[in-house]
């Protein structure tokens, strides 16, 4: 079940961009933007505020990618992030089956490829960090997962 909503920004100095409309589209976001708010060596945050344009794997048109999370540390590095699930940065099992699940998956991680592949280009332009993070990071970074 996906759980969405909006996000109240306790620290709006911090944020960096229109604190009334931010939102959650997971728990982990939701978790994750809690850290950012809170966290002392985080100077500025934002939500899909980011937009990087990319060319689809999947139907080669040009789409807009809405970064999951830009965040400014105290220490001068510049992140772009996107939160997803361990399971969806890997390449799907081969299956001798091609069921609808599977062609969905396989089209999900295309896209995402394509996403990622472009934002770390735009990062790189622009001297940020891309990273995407997984429950794993979220945990390593002492955010609970619910």
């Amino acid at each position: 079940m996906a759980y969405s909503g909006r996000y109240n920004v306790k620290n709006k100095r911090k944020y960096e961009g229109d604190h009334a409309k931010v939102k959650y589209r997971s728990l982990w976001e939701r978790q994750a933007f809690k850290w950012l708010d809170n966290h002392k060596d985080v100077i500025g945050w934002n939500s899909e505020e980011v937009v990087v344009p990319y060319r689809c794997k999947t139907d080669g048109k040009v789409h807009r990618y809405f970064v999951d999370l830009f965040i400014r540390m105290k220490d001068g590095r510049t992140y772009l992030i996107e939160i997803k699930p361990d399971k969806q940065t890997r390449p799907p099992k081969k299956r001798s089956r091609k069921t609808k699940k599977y062609l969905t998956e396989v089209m999900t991680y295309a896209k995402n490829q394509s996403k990622w592949e472009a934002a770390q280009a735009y990062a790189n332009k622009r001297g940020l960090i891309f990273q995407v993070w997984t429950e794993n990071t979220l945990r390593d970074l002492g955010i609970k997962i619910l």
